[in-house]
């Protein structure tokens, strides 16, 4: 459970910066999601959760 909350408190930790060092480029990013088709965004939602999984295996330990 521990690595749980590890793993949601850095995904917070990013989000954060991001939203406080750059605010203006998250509403960019939103405008450029919102003018892509459904088909498209599905696909980018695909690919990050492949590079999620990936970083995830890459980063186990063994």
């Amino acid at each position: 459970m521990s690595l749980v909350a590890l793993a949601l408190g850095l995904v917070l930790v990013v989000e954060g910066l991001v939203l406080a060092l750059a605010p203006r480029r998250v509403e960019d990013a939103l405008r450029a999601l919102a003018s892509l088709t459904v088909e498209n965004r599905r696909l980018v939602g695909l690919g990050a959760l492949a590079l999620g999984v990936a970083l995830v295996w890459l980063g186990r330990p063994l």
